[in-house]
């Protein structure tokens, strides 16, 4: 009897241990500024204007969310591409978009740098949104969606390492999965270059880092989706209501947390490919990256399970 008592004590003491912590090591509650509210644009490039609120009515067709962390060199290239093309297909299409840029509290004036891309084409609606410290890349994204005012939203890299013209493939299969506005994801996809150059000559740590990730999203519950982590997602805007103020991690690996939401509260996902093809200056440090993700992936996953982090299913209009 002492036996099995002393046991008891021993496992309950292991768990209060395991569960203290996952308490200290969950990210607290992201905290949005009031500065961090308003945007500037070529517009107004001095006096900040308040920001189109994710549950107000959607104001365009189309929110290209960018973060952007110490992005001066990278961003030109991607914004004009970005441009070019939904320029090209709103003269079809009659699209409306917006362009939100959010600087995760960067050093280099990348938010100098986005007011003068936004002057300079000044025929489209850029919105550069500053955060007062750096948050991470998920913070950043989480605050460009929440502060959207696109009837879909388009979460796309600073680098423009994905080719923006899969927008349209992206934009094709969300009409199929969710019309008519409903909740959708579309998932740009990069699992088809597994072999091919882009990928293979890419660093054997950062391959490693890859075909570990695919492992460990299979325990966590995602491993249907073949790419989690391309920065190129497309959510529709009821979607993006029921998985954004519901995200609490503000690092690189957000995107799985992202679609174990989705998988929660039952949205349709569908993945497509895209072309991409790696570009230099990225700020991911592959051996402190892999023991981030590898904490933060148990953490969503635990958090979910005991029921600390949870989802709420949009209520319909009868409720």
């Amino acid at each position: 009897m002492e036996l099995i008592f002393g046991v008891a004590i021993f496992l309950f003491g292991l768990l209060a241990v395991l569960y203290a912590a996952l308490v200290f090591w969950s990210p607290p509650v992201i905290v949005t500024h009031d500065s961090e509210k308003k945007y500037l644009s070529n517009a107004s490039p001095s006096k900040p204007l308040p920001l189109t609120r994710l549950e107000d009515p959607s104001t365009v067709d189309l929110t290209v969310v960018v973060p952007a962390y110490n992005e001066t060199e990278r961003l030109p290239a991607m914004l004009a591409a970005t441009i070019d093309h939904l320029t090209t297909v709103g003269k079809t299409s009659n699209r409306t978009y917006e362009i939100v840029i959010v600087d995760d509290g960067s050093s280099d004036g990348t938010s100098a740098t986005a007011l003068k891309l936004a002057k300079k084409y000044f025929k489209s609606n850029i919105k550069v949104v500053t955060l007062e410290k750096n948050i991470g890349k998920g913070g950043a994204v989480r605050h460009g969606m929440l502060f959207s005012g696109g009837e879909r939203l388009l979460m796309a890299d600073a680098d423009g390492a994905s080719r923006i013209e899969d927008l349209e493939a992206l934009w094709k299969s969300m009409d199929s999965i969710a019309p008519n506005n409903a909740p959708g994801v579309v998932v740009g996809s990069r699992a088809h270059l597994v072999k091919s150059e882009a990928v293979v000559k890419r660093s054997f740590l950062r391959n490693v880092l890859m075909y570990g990730l695919h492992t460990i999203l299979r325990i966590v519950g995602v491993g249907h989706i073949r790419d989690t982590q391309c920065g190129f997602k497309l959510f529709s805007r009821s979607a993006a209501r029921q998985i954004f103020p519901a995200q609490h991690l503000p690092t690189w690996i957000f995107d799985v947390e992202l679609l174990l939401l989705a998988k929660q509260l039952s949205i349709p996902v569908s993945e497509v490919p895209i072309e991409w093809h790696e570009v230099a200056g990225s700020k991911l440090h592959v051996v402190t990256a892999s023991v981030q993700m590898l904490r933060d992936l148990l953490i969503v996953r635990a958090n979910h399970i005991l029921g600390r982090w949870s989802a709420k299913p949009a209520k319909s209009k009868s409720d």
